[in-house]
């Protein structure tokens, strides 16, 4: 059966007396090797696991599992959940979990893999457990999945019941996975801050308080780590790094919610995901989201702090490599057309970059994101100078 300490009941200020937050996995196990040793655990919660990966962690996935396909009492099969997130891939595999009589989910893999598991798990109410394969995401935690259209482009977000069941977060896994997953994995996780404390910093919830604090521990962590991190993959730093963006950046969402969760950084995101090539991945185009949503509060608010913190973020994103404009996500050639199109995603009335503190014109969205590693004395860009960094 599910964990049933997964999801906690907490009172808090909303339109009903109470609410329901998801603010932890029922338990998480982590360590170097720890794979091996789980699998007693694993049969805990079901016995014939339905496992979930994507199409390029297969054989990964199989020989990482190992230990639980050899487990006597487990009876797992493994399956892709094919292009992406979304609604055919989550039909297909409704449809095998009811072939195999499974009784549990398991997802391994990057965000789009375990989201992917979670959403399945919540849809047929199954356990699942999650195991990352890189530093890249907080969905090992999180009770939140996104969903994407069949080509990648973000639709919509699915909040669900509860947290996983069991996160087991294998430090020797990770390490298989190229250094650009925890590096997108820090850009991701270092917008936490600069998201939870422009819509909730004001917010007085114990709670809330917590959670936009611990944006700025998790801010300063990485920060202060993750370039060395980098160079030795493994380390204790790294270790630190990876506990940092998988598992820190996870307490965030659960202790804040929603409010705390994403600002105008995911919703470039969003926007970006409508048009982009593939060339550039979920934390990378979330970095540079984040110089948006800085240059945003020094175009309309005149905000010399949001100023100062756009080029102490440029000087980072170089030394470890996340992308500072739009050519760095392989939309050098951009259209105004497409500039546009995300610009107009990213406003959408449901967006998140409505829990701003100020009103975005598409114009000045537009301008903002052609204008990311502007000087820090140019607090305005004109919309004819859009022109100047897109083609028409």
């Amino acid at each position: 059966m599910p964990n049933q300490h997964s999801t906690e009941t907490l009172s808090t200020q909303t339109s009903s007396s109470f609410f329901s937050l998801s603010v932890a996995p029922g338990k998480v196990i982590r360590g170097a090797g720890v794979l091996s040793t789980v699998a007693g655990e694993v049969a805990n919660l079901g016995t014939r696991p339905l496992i979930i990966a994507g199409n390029q962690t297969l054989n990964l996935s199989q020989e990482s599992l190992q230990p639980l396909f050899q487990f006597p009492e487990l009876h797992p099969i493994l399956v892709s959940y094919g292009a992406d997130c979304c609604e055919v891939s989550l039909k297909t595999l409704r449809k095998a979990v009811k072939e195999h009589k499974a009784d549990m989910i398991i997802g391994i893999g990057g965000g789009k893999a375990l989201d992917t598991a979670k959403l399945v798990a919540h849809q047929l109410t199954l356990p699942v457990v999650t195991i990352p394969t890189s530093g890249g995401t907080c969905a090992a935690w999180t009770a939140l999945s996104n969903v994407y259209s069949a080509t990648g482009a973000f639709l919509y977000d699915v909040a669900l019941s509860r947290c996983p069941d069991l996160l087991i977060l294998d430090y020797n896994l990770v390490q298989t996975a190229p250094q650009r997953t925890l590096i997108a994995g820090i850009g991701d996780a270092i917008a936490k801050w600069y998201e939870a404390s422009v819509s909730s910093g004001h917010l007085q919830q114990t709670l809330i308080i917590a959670a936009v604090q611990q944006a700025r521990v998790l801010r300063d962590i990485l920060l202060q780590k993750s370039a060395a991190a980098l160079q030795s993959p493994g380390s204790e730093v790294w270790q630190e790094v990876v506990d940092a963006t998988v598992l820190l950046a996870g307490v965030i969402g659960g202790l804040g919610g929603a409010q705390c969760r994403t600002v105008a950084a995911h919703a470039v995101h969003n926007g970006l995901t409508h048009i982009s090539r593939h060339e550039s991945i979920h934390g990378e185009k979330v970095a540079y989201g984040i110089l948006v949503q800085l240059r945003l509060e020094e175009m309309i608010q005149g905000n010399q702090l949001a100023a100062s913190a756009r080029q102490q973020l440029l000087k980072f994103y170089a030394e470890i490599g996340l992308p500072q404009k739009l050519a760095d996500l392989g939309l050098g050639n951009i259209t105004l057309g497409e500039l546009q199109t995300a610009a107009e995603i990213s406003l959408e009335p449901n967006s998140d970059i409505h829990r701003l503190p100020f009103n975005v014109a598409l114009e000045q969205l537009m301008a903002a994101m052609v204008s990311t590693t502007a000087p820090i004395d140019v607090n305005r860009v004109s919309t004819r100078g859009i022109s100047d960094e897109v083609k028409e």
